[in-house]
């Protein structure tokens, strides 16, 4: 029968500490006591979780793999090693990249969005000719000013809001 640290052991080597070790070699960047602390602590700790019980599961697998007649089961001292040794490595790889430096590194530049200009301004011009559209196709309604410059006008807007659709349509296409 176990005792309560090879329990404790065994446990934080299938649920806690390959995750917690690749998530770190992952993102170095990434600290716990931050603003939203609890929602960060939250997060690592389910990524930790997921992280651990897959490479646990990726681990036995590779174990049933092989030709060695190896079958890994959970208390399996093989898959204990290796799951040591998967979560060494991952600590020395997160120690390289910074992950336990008092100052984070800095996060990696975000990729640039498909396009060049802000993609918030095509919005802002759509709703601009919109709205002038509506304001338009009232004056054709309550009978205000020459309808044949009213009507020409509009035709200039339909096609300046055609126009700029197809330009964004073009841009996503790109991204």
């Amino acid at each position: 029968m176990p005792n309560a640290a090879e329990v404790l052991a065994g446990l934080a080597l299938v649920f806690v500490l390959p995750g917690f070790a690749i998530g770190r070699a992952v993102f170095p960047e990434r600290r716990l006591l931050r603003p939203f602390s609890l929602y960060r602590i939250t997060e690592e700790a389910a990524m930790a979780l997921v992280l651990s019980v897959a490479v646990t599961i990726l681990a036995g697998f590779a174990w049933l793999g092989t030709s060695t007649g190896v079958e890994a089961g959970w208390s399996d001292p093989i898959l204990e090693a290796t799951l040591a040794l998967i979560t060494l490595a991952a600590l020395g790889v997160a120690a390289a990249r910074g992950g336990f430096r008092r100052l984070p590194p800095a996060a990696p530049a975000p990729d640039p969005a498909g396009g060049l200009g802000d993609p918030m301004e095509i919005v802002r011009d759509l709703e601009r000719l919109h709205r002038t559209e509506r304001r338009l196709l009232h004056e054709l309604r309550v009978g205000g000013g020459d309808p044949d410059a009213v009507r020409r006008e509009l035709d200039e807007v339909r096609a300046e809001i055609a126009r700029r659709t197809a330009d964004r349509e073009a841009e996503y296409a790109l991204a």
